[in-house]
């Protein structure tokens, strides 16, 4: 008996632009999708870049460029189209029909590298509703093409078995699976406030996808993670203790990576996942410096700090992967940064310490005396200040606390 492999599946990419100075940037996305459309398990077999003022609203592309793609697929046996941008029901319809094979775009592409990366129920159930609330809209567009159940880029995981059911039965779905997530919110939301009973800062760690963030998380935390060149790796948040060289505890998060065009529905969906980061005292923002355009990804990962409600929080800009550098490049911005190397370890006890720094910048240690009668500055305290440690004496209730600097006159008849 011959064991066979099943046949990698072939991709042809398709991105557009508007006008010529716009191609750069197209030509930065498409190498971008590439490494998705890998990362998602197929194999790139051409890429077709166009140039239009207008978008074609039945195919996107324009017709002569729609007949050299399909010239490509029935030529090398092409499993499956991929454009770069959000395709409507129509011109999916339309593609499919013209082209005769699977067609996606990158937001569900995305989508199905999500599925394959979720592992805890809360990350599953919030793909599945992403991939719901995406679907639902484009269930007319799809046609006959909704009763393709196979594996394969776009048609994998939770959401598959829902594609043939009427909307009602989706809005259904998508009405139980908000419900759980607001449970398993409410959870997440109480080991959040047994966390902030224990006077340890919190420090989230964000960027692009694939930028080192779960590589610097290891190295900090000491800990093994799952660690993968590939696109969204990491999608659930993992929590750890770190100390620093003060001794004092931290509670670092990791975090989903973030992507230039990422579909509103999966910044939606995964917003429980990152309140982690909405909760946290310090943002370290890890940048790989070796990318040949790492200013553009750092402008998109703010735009999406942004769009989450995270304009306030202080951040660290953390320029990882040196070690693939002949020289550490200048940086010319206003921000806090640090540069490392996760993977040889770097920097990594200077960026340490510049998180201590960052953390403690606006706060004073004191020691406090509170009145047994004034149980409610004890509770004050518990929600403001940091408290290192408390005891019961004939006096009163002594507390060594980081104070707020700003809250420092309001609890001064208390300081020791």
């Amino acid at each position: 008996m011959e064991i066979t492999s099943p046949r990698q599946e072939k991709a042809v990419l398709v991105g557009i632009y508007r006008e010529a100075r716009g191609r750069p940037l197209e030509e930065e996305s498409l190498r971008e999708l590439q490494e998705l459309t890998r990362s998602a398990g197929a194999e790139v077999e051409a890429t077709f870049l166009q140039e239009r003022e207008r978008m074609d609203p039945a195919y996107l592309v324009g017709r002569g460029k729609l007949e050299e793609i399909l010239h490509c697929v029935t030529a090398n046996q092409v499993d499956l189209v991929v454009f770069d941008e959000d395709l409507t029901p129509a011109q999916l319809r339309n593609l499919e029909a013209a082209l005769e094979t699977k067609v996606i775009d990158r937001s569900e592409l995305i989508l199905d590298i999500f599925t394959q990366r979720a592992r805890s129920r809360e990350g599953k159930l919030q793909v599945e509703l992403a991939q719901l609330e995406y679907l639902l809209p484009r269930l007319t567009g799809k046609g006959l093409s909704l009763s393709r159940l196979g594996g394969g880029i776009g048609t994998r995981g939770p959401g598959e078995t829902k594609l043939e059911v009427d909307r009602r039965t989706i809005r259904g779905r998508i009405s139980r699976i908000r419900g759980d997530l607001d449970k398993l919110e409410a959870r997440r939301s109480l080991h959040r406030q047994k966390r902030r009973s224990v006077p340890i800062p919190t420090v989230g760690v964000v960027g692009y996808t694939n930028a080192g963030k779960s590589t610097l998380f290891s190295c900090l935390t000491r800990q093994e993670t799952f660690i993968s060149s590939k696109m969204f790796a990491t999608l659930d948040p993992l929590v750890r203790r770190v100390e620093l060289p003060s001794g004092q505890e931290i509670l670092l998060s990791d975090t989903v990576g973030f992507i230039r065009k990422l579909p509103h529905t999966l910044v939606a969906a995964f917003h429980a996942t990152l309140e982690e980061t909405l909760e946290a005292d310090l943002i370290l923002h890890v940048m790989d410096v070796s990318h040949p355009n790492h200013p553009a990804l750092r402008e998109a990962v703010y735009g999406v700090l942004d769009e989450i409600g995270l304009k306030e929080t202080p951040i660290l800009e953390v320029y990882n992967k040196i070690d693939l550098l002949t020289r550490v490049p200048v940086i010319k911005n206003p921000r806090d940064h640090v540069f490392v190397s996760a993977r040889t370890g770097e920097g990594t006890e200077e960026l340490l310490g510049r998180i201590g720094s960052l953390l403690n910048r606006n706060y004073r240690e004191v020691r406090l005396t509170i009145p047994f009668d004034r149980g409610d500055v004890v509770s004050q305290l518990r929600e403001r200040a940091r408290i290192r440690c408390q005891e019961y004496t004939e006096n009163g209730i002594h507390l060594q606390a980081s104070l707020p600097l700003a809250d420092l006159g309001r609890y001064q008849q208390f300081v020791d």
